[in-house]
This record gives structure tokens, sequence and C-alpha cells, in this order.
């Protein structure tokens, strides 16, 4: 047996490759199933007072400005006075929500609101039928 020295040796990468590739395809598919799961001790909080939900305050006014705050009836003439004296009794907190007639003055519905800021709310809602 006698070698050939001017023969160039050829390597054949071709299964090389294949193999490869299979174990790349068999990687993509197990990959997004592993699940890793590590074991925290998390700290204990502190004991918190639960969130009590504050009841709204409605106020209605109806066509003849006759104001009806929950359940008590207020005069338009004298309801930033009396409503001022009324809300120290009602949570600050609390939303307010005005409904007023269609047909009211716009000016009506901003003298009330003005009322209601005035005393001390700060999350007040507007109604309407939509």
């Amino acid at each position: 047996m006698r070698y050939d020295w001017d023969e160039k040796p050829e390597l054949n990468i071709t299964p090389l490759v294949d193999v490869m590739l299979v174990l790349l395809a068999i990687m993509m598919v197990v990959a997004p199933n592993m699940i890793y799961e590590e074991k925290i001790n998390l700290p204990q909080s502190s004991k918190t007072t639960q969130l009590s939900k504050i009841p709204p305050v409605h106020i209605v006014i109806d066509r003849d400005k006759n104001l009806k705050v929950n359940k008590d009836t207020f005069l338009f003439n004298s309801f930033m006075d009396n409503f001022f004296l009324y809300a120290n009794k009602l949570d600050k907190k609390a939303t307010v929500l005005i409904s007023a007639d269609k047909n009211l003055d716009y000016g009506v519905v901003m003298s009330v609101l003005a009322a209601v800021k005035q005393a001390g709310f700060s999350e007040v809602s507007l109604a309407t039928n939509g």
C-alpha cells in the first residue's frame, strides 16, 4: 500500500452539520418549557387597617331648584351655608355625585358645585344619562 503525497484529504462535514441542526431543533423545542423555581422567603408585612368603602354623597337638583342631599332637602337660596354646616358630619374623602335636571341653568349647577368644593370635597362628579 502506497500513499500518494499529492492527494489532498477531504473533510466531510455534512454528518456533523446534520447532528448539530438536530440538537439545535431539540433545544429550541425544550428550552421554552423549562421551569426554573427558586425558593424565596419573603418578609412579613406590617398589619394595616382594611380599607373601608366610604358611601358617596348624592346631590339631586330638580327643575324647581329643590336640592336633595342623600335624603335631606335644601332650598337653593340657602344651600351654600346649609350645605357647609351639613358637610361637617360627612367624610370629606367621599365622592360627591351631582345629578341635575337638563332644563336647569348652567349657573345653578355651577353654584352647587362651588358650594361642594368650598365645603372641602375634592372628588366631585356630574351625572349624565349615557
